[in-house]
């Protein structure tokens, strides 16, 4: 008799340790599919244990990338910069210089415009342009899309998707661009921070000041620093086919 009812109570954990486990599964599975399958939603966080992304948007403070590329170098870091069409028009040779450092580069539209406010082909040709002048300048055929100050709209969205990109929002926004302190930057790049996170910066005066220190504090606490691509789960490659027309 106890023997019965021992083999009854072991069977009865076995069974409700593979119903976990098969739960378990099925929840990474579905967490998985909503970064994978692309229906066009912007991504606001990555999915990377111990990983972060510092993405850089460049549409100004040329003067400062020499800075920050050597303190990603400094550290063997690599990271996403998401560059404007009318930027890179001005400083292609910088475009390069960020390419063959070894960093992702991301879409950030051509005229940093409201992109909520554009019609849908607007939306297409302000990501389209800027698209094809990156490829011209360097070979890299983009697939991430930032809207500039994360000004967004369905069609924006639809126009990011149906040419090819994924539209990236951010977890973490280090506002420098408006608070012009390297210690506030620091704070908001670091405070409270986990795994997984997209941290929004520009280059600035008092952000390249504070980029030394924001690296350490994740190298010291075991942290990847990221491109976003790898960050939310996608396979990171810059591709020499053509871009989207």
């Amino acid at each position: 008799m106890k023997n019965r009812v021992f083999t009854h109570v072991v069977s009865n954990i076995v069974l409700l340790l593979l119903i976990v486990a098969v739960a378990a599964v099925g929840f990474v599975g579905a967490t998985t599919n909503v970064f994978k399958n692309n229906d066009g939603s912007p991504i606001y966080k990555g999915i990377g244990e111990k990983q972060v992304s510092l993405m850089i948007n460049v549409y100004w403070g040329t003067e400062y990338i020499d800075e920050i590329l050597d303190i990603f170098d400094k550290y063997d870091v690599k990271t996403t910069f998401f560059v404007g069409g009318y930027w890179v028009s001005q400083y292609p040779d910088v475009l390069q210089k960020i390419v063959d450092s070894g960093h992702e580069i991301g879409n950030h539209g051509y005229h940093h415009k409201e992109h909520g406010k554009l019609s849908y082909e607007d939306n297409v040709k302000e990501i389209v342009s800027c698209g094809k002048l990156v490829f011209e300048c360097s070979g890299v055929n983009m697939t991430l899309f930032a809207p500039p100050s994360g000004d967004f709209s369905t069609d924006t969205l639809n126009a990011a998707k149906n040419n090819g990109y994924r539209t990236i929002m951010w977890s973490r926004d280090t506002i420098d661009w408006r608070d012009k302190d390297r210690n506030t930057v620091y704070s908001r790049a670091t405070k409270d921070t986990g795994s997984g996170e997209l941290i929004l910066m520009h280059p600035t005066k008092h952000t390249a000041e504070a980029l030394d220190d924001i690296v350490k504090y994740y190298v010291d606490k075991g942290f990847s620093i990221v491109p976003v691509s790898k960050n939310i789960g996608e396979i990171w490659t810059s591709t020499n086919s053509t871009p989207a027309d």
